[in-house]
């Protein structure tokens, strides 16, 4: 059903029916899940760090409210995101995980009475906390054995990372051989690679006189220069390090957090001096403030100030909670603001006809960095209504040549949080948003259930195409090397590239040519042998990487991997698909096939729907069929079978204290186990933590066999 031009407010946590959360979780996680990769692999976000934590608190409260609803998919059970290609990868011996947040005094004092009741503490005993400024850079790993330096990593997604060893060894600040005499036989550091704000000042500079990529902050330096395959450009960075915890220990020198930072000291890090033992709120609260008066003159950027239980016996009781230590908090600064003139509003068409107004600003410094567009979401952000977690401006609309604020936290485009009404304009008017699309023309249209307008063009759009296209070359589909957005664009613009398969036949095509790739500008016998080279090594792909390249609406790479691990080989996925098709023109589709898609773990309808409609499609079918005549897919890998938990159907539930959902997902699977989202008759053991709710209930009423956490862990033999 199409509604006209709909607009819609957020409805209110505590009044979401069951239906309505799954539908919102579904879209926050996709919303997340672009942000995240935008952040931790591309070091280019494209929201302020206020308009995406109010994204995660809002998640985070419906799977409060409905834990049923929680899947190991949820961003709330991840951390950043995969990996970026042009590195090895390196496996985290102990998972790097983020911080909650805290956004107000209150939210500090309620950490620590949180503290204070897991300890079973009394109300005059406060544990005291170590504070120290929230460094505004990337997360590296170090490990160190016998005292030497043998690998560095970043933190990709948490449990994966770059191996960037070579480029880490030319950092000053890190040492490659620890001092002192306790050192521990392994030893894995952590802390930010940054930037001091006047290096990246010149090395801007010379960026430009050179002609070369301007970056956009300190952040954004840094990191950029440490993920440089020459290693000599990364040596020429002015790079610095701060030291502030630790992974894998074989034992730890000391049992304090701040007695800790002290041995780091001594082993040669550099700890940042501004760090303080707190012992109370109060204090806490008084360092937060001092801190946040220094920020601007300090040399380099901070985003807030981290607070940690100082003992490790504590930290160590504590444990985690989804993605975060229960022991730690980061208390993040306001937004930084600016005031400055709306020119214009741009729409951009994305890959799924997607169109998104962008604000063209009059260029102002907010936070000290220049600044000229800001992301604009939807109509509805445009109409003043508050929605995807974005700041609500009374209802006030944004018109072209209003004065307006911007804001910015940490290191991103601003967004637009309010206007100056007495200084619009007095002919300001109200701005239309198109109903056709600016690039095909075709109609665009609001499906009721969401805030975004789409082009309906999807097989004449010059804009969709492409962004397909460079959505299947990406890092996480097909991953072509010397094929990247730019090149996508020339080649589609000059009809060498309309399709994916024309990727393939790409090098034939050339081959028949008169004129030659070689030919083109920018280009020639070594980049082109190099390009067929990397089409080539790409013809035999995994099946989870087909199924994300593909562009299917809502399906990431999270539930590319459920479908492939699910189906086991491209023949079985379509086979299935065309057969779960087939239901679409019914009022409900009752296919077994579709069922079946429907009852995978963390899929649901949503999903579901998305996959059925895409092969529904005779031309996407087609399509999909000329490119399997290109290349070969691998069958996904199969789980072990000879275990305990072979072949059983597994849910977990509740607040699990000893791992993460990934990781009982990740080992159930690899032991053979099928891990749905919902109970039924079928299921053969509920895993229950802490809070089980509405699966437990289920479960006892079924009969089926409810284990503890320890007693999963017993039957695994883990």
């Amino acid at each position: 059903m199409i509604a006209k031009s709909k607009t819609k407010t957020l409805t209110d946590v505590a009044k979401l029916t069951n239906a309505q959360a799954k539908v919102e979780l579904m879209r926050l996680a996709l919303e997340i899940e672009a942000h995240n990769e935008r952040y931790y692999q591309k070091d280019a976000p494209t929201v302020s760090d206020a308009a995406y934590d109010a994204l995660r608190q809002r998640l985070e409260a419906i799977e409060a409210k409905y834990p049923d609803l929680v899947t190991t998919d949820s961003p709330s059970q991840k951390v950043g995101a995969a990996p970026a290609r042009g590195f090895a990868k390196v496996q985290h011996a102990v998972a790097m995980l983020s911080l909650g947040n805290a956004f107000g005094d209150d939210d500090v004092t309620e950490f620590v009475d949180r503290i204070r009741r897991f300890l079973k503490l009394d109300a005059d005993h406060i544990p005291a906390l170590v504070a120290e400024p929230k460094i505004d850079g990337l997360s590296l790993s170090l490990r160190y054995e016998n005292g030497d330096l043998v690998r560095a990593a970043t933190r990709g997604d948490g449990f994966t990372g770059e191996d960037v060893t070579a480029n880490v060894r030319t950092i000053k600040d890190i040492p490659h051989t620890l001092k002192g005499r306790h050192i521990p036989a392994a030893c894995e550091m952590r802390g930010e690679v940054y930037m001091l704000k006047k290096d990246f000042l010149e090395l801007n500079k010379k960026q430009a006189e050179a002609d070369d990529t301007v970056f956009a902050n300190p952040r954004n330096s840094a990191a950029g220069s440490l993920r440089q395959k020459d290693v000599s450009i990364t040596a020429s960075r002015p790079l610095k390090f701060f030291a502030y915890t630790w992974g894998e220990m074989s034992e730890r020198p000391a049992d304090t957090q701040h007695g800790m930072l002290e041995w780091m000291d001594k082993a040669g890090f550099v700890v940042n001096p501004r760090t303080k033992l707190c012992k109370d709120v109060d204090d806490v609260l008084k360092f937060y403030s001092k801190i946040g008066e220094e920020r601007d003159t300090l040399g380099y950027d901070i985003d807030g100030v981290v607070y940690k239980v100082d003992r490790l016996d504590w930290q160590d009781r504590l444990g985690f909670v989804s993605r975060s230590p229960r022991w730690a908090i980061a208390h993040k600064f306001a937004a930084e603001q600016a005031t400055t003139i709306l020119n214009g509003i741009d729409i951009q068409v994305g890959r799924t006809g997607a169109l998104t107004p962008v604000a063209r600003l009059e260029p102002v410094t907010v936070g000290g960095v220049v600044v000229s567009n800001a992301t604009l979401h939807n109509e509805d952000y445009i109409k003043g209504i508050g929605n995807d977690g974005n700041p609500i401006r009374d209802g006030v609309d944004l018109r072209v040549g209003d004065t307006v604020v911007v804001q910015r936290a940490g290191d991103v485009i601003p967004q637009v949080v309010s206007v100056i009404t007495e200084k619009r304009p007095k002919n300001a008017k109200p701005y239309k948003f198109p109903d056709t699309c600016p690039v095909c023309g075709s109609h665009a249209v609001r499906e009721e259930d969401e805030a975004v307008r789409r082009c309906t063009g999807a097989l004449i759009c010059p804009a969709q195409a492409t962004e397909r296209l460079k959505h299947f070359v990406s890092r996480l589909a097909f991953d072509i090397d010397g094929l990247g957005d730019k090149q996508i664009q020339e080649f589609y613009e000059d009809d060498l590239v309309k399709s994916s398969v024309d990727i393939f036949t790409l090098q034939k095509r050339d081959a028949r040519s008169t004129s030659k790739l070689m030919q083109r500008e920018g280009y020639g016998e070594t980049s082109v042998r190099n390009l067929f080279a990397a089409i080539d090594a790409r013809r035999k792909i995994e099946l989870h990487r087909l199924i994300y390249g593909l562009g299917i609406r809502h399906v990431g790479e999270g539930n590319a991997k459920l479908l492939a691990r699910h189906y086991g080989s491209i023949e079985n996925f379509r086979e299935a698909m065309l057969a779960a098709a087939k239901g679409t023109k019914d009022e409900e589709n009752t296919t077994e096939a579709y069922q079946d898609l429907n009852n995978i773990g963390g899929i649901g309808e949503i999903v579901a729907d998305a996959v059925v409609e895409f092969f529904a499609e005779p031309r996407n079918v087609k399509a999909l069929g000329e490119l399997l005549r290109e290349i070969e897919v691998k069958p996904a890998e199969q789980p072990r079978k000879s275990s305990p938990v072979s072949d059983k159907t597994v849910v977990f539930t509740g607040s699990l204290t000893k791992f993460t959902r990934d990781e009982a997902k990740a080992v159930a699977e690899r032991l053979g186990a099928k891990v749905a989202g919902s109970v039924s008759k079928k299921t053969d053991y509920v895993v229950a933590g802490e809070d089980a709710g509405s699966k437990l209930t289920k479960a006892r009423e079924l009969g089926v066999a409810v284990l503890t956490e320890d007693e999963w862990l017993t039957l695994i033999g883990e």
